[in-house]
């Protein structure tokens, strides 16, 4: 079962990513995204931030923080 938090406005969450909250990694994607004009779908970049990550962490021997790709 997910842990709940709550956020800043002191509602009740599923613990998580929610759907309004991205990483760095994420973040940085989209801009990429939209700089190059290509259309922004979020299962999608999802995929392929995690599949980047763990590349990084597999080829360096070394975990990414959460703060910047979880």
């Amino acid at each position: 079962m997910a842990e709940k938090m709550t956020n800043k406005e002191g509602k009740k969450q599923e613990g998580g990513q929610s759907s309004g909250q991205q990483d760095y990694l994420d973040k940085g994607f989209a801009a990429g995204e939209k700089k190059f004009g290509i259309s922004e779908n979020r299962e999608r970049d999802e995929m392929i931030t995690d599949k980047g990550r763990e590349f990084i962490e597999k080829q360096t021997g070394k975990d990414i923080p959460d703060k910047v790709s979880n």
